[in-house]
This record gives C-alpha cells, sequence and structure tokens, in this order.
C-alpha cells in the first residue's frame, strides 16, 4: 500500500497534520476514534469521504512513521 496516494500533509490544513487527501479528517482523529472503539463501520458512517483504501493508507503511514529511528529515539530518550 502507497499510503501516499492518501495521507497528505499541507500547512494550510489543520496546521500541516497528516490528514486523508481531500478531507480535514486527521490521521490522528481516525486513530483516536479506532481506540475509543469504533469500528470502520462507525468511521465510514461517520465520514462518508473516508474510504477501506484510505483507511489501510491510515494503518500504512502509521506503521511506516513507528518504524523512524527518530520516533524510536525520542522515544527512548524520554524514559
Amino acid at each position: 500500500m502507497n499510503w501516499r496516494e492518501y495521507i497528505v500533509s499541507d500547512p494550510e490544513i489543520l496546521v500541516g497534520k497528516p490528514v486523508v487527501k481531500g478531507t480535514r479528517l486527521s490521521v490522528d482523529l481516525v486513530l483516536d476514534r479506532l481506540a475509543d472503539g469504533w469500528t470502520a463501520e462507525d468511521l465510514f458512517r461517520s465520514y462518508p469521504r473516508l474510504t477501506p483504501e484510505s483507511l489501510q493508507a491510515v494503518f500504512a503511514f502509521a506503521a511506516e512513521v513507528l518504524k523512524d529511528e527518530d520516533y524510536v529515539a525520542l522515544a527512548k530518550a524520554s524514559v
């Protein structure tokens, strides 16, 4: 999955937070909803511009960010 086709960051949209392309739906909001127990169906119903492919892209983006060594180093430094 090439998440770059679905996730963008623009300083003019939500101060540059990564969002689902063509929306103001941020990656962190989608992940927060899922962490709160929402299902994919809940998300699709509440955010009709979210597609199964863009939801998969949210996961792919998050997975790639968590592999970033800078992120890991920051997390270790704060322990």
